[in-house]
């Protein structure tokens, strides 16, 4: 059996004496797709923060491609689509593509940028200021700029958010292409709909504890429904 792209022993991460995520196990297997559902304050998004390496645990471990997550082999194989896009309003596509490329010190930026344009559906805005762009196009290209070091896992922070139903179609689209294309993902969500549409797994927390693990997703989507209304009344 192949090596898990994440592994999480006993993880737990502190901020004072309240525990955001306590004594979580977890494996990910290389390319397939978790989605963490639950309430506002259960960890999701703490969860992903540690995957990225932008926090340390307090305690237990988290592998990531088997090295320890904020390890620099681990980052440079680690994309992030935070809630924000965080992208540059007034650089064109184009150029805030280029921008994260360059920073990666990715070989031939030009090229992946033209193909990362070409996948994402944006040649024909590359050179107009994001600050024109609608949110879905935005979403698409945040989606661009974490991939532009053609990282193994891509973490997805609350993706759909302020999306209509096309956007919201396009980019499940987009999201099962990358998996399937090999990538890992990692998607935060409160929507149970999206998570069966793109995940292969799913991990529902409560208050910074495990409420339910599907190994694989269950085929009445109603079950993460429900796992998600009980994880709202753990404590």
């Amino acid at each position: 059996m192949s090596e898990p792209a994440i592994r999480a022993r006993g993880l737990e991460k502190r901020f004072g004496p309240a525990f955001a995520l306590r004594d979580l196990d977890l494996d990910v297997a290389a390319g397939s797709s978790l989605a963490v559902l639950g309430p506002n304050g259960s960890g999701k998004t703490t969860l992903l923060r540690l995957i990225a390496g932008l926090m340390r645990p307090s305690g237990g471990s988290l592998q990531v491609s088997g090295h320890g997550a904020g390890d620099r082999r681990t980052r440079a194989r680690v994309g992030l689509v935070g809630h924000a896009t965080g992208l540059y309003a007034g650089l064109t596509a184009r150029e805030n593509l280029i921008f994260a490329a360059r920073l990666h010190r990715v070989n031939d930026a030009h090229t992946r940028v033209r193909q990362l344009l070409s996948e994402s559906g944006l040649e024909s805005v590359a050179d107009r200021p994001v600050q024109a762009f609608s949110h879905g196009m935005a979403r698409r290209l945040s989606i661009a700029r974490a991939l532009v070091h053609d990282p193994d896992v891509l973490l997805l922070d609350e993706p759909f958010t302020g999306l209509d139903r096309r956007a919201s179609d396009n980019l499940t689209t987009r999201l099962t292409a990358l998996r399937e294309s090999g990538h890992t993902l990692v998607l935060v969500t409160h929507d149970p709909g999206r998570a069966a549409d793109v995940g292969t797994c799913a991990l529902v927390l409560g208050h910074g504890h495990v409420a339910r693990h599907f190994e694989r997703l269950p085929a009445d989507r109603l079950e993460l429904e429900r796992a998600g209304v009980v994880a709202g009344d753990l404590t």
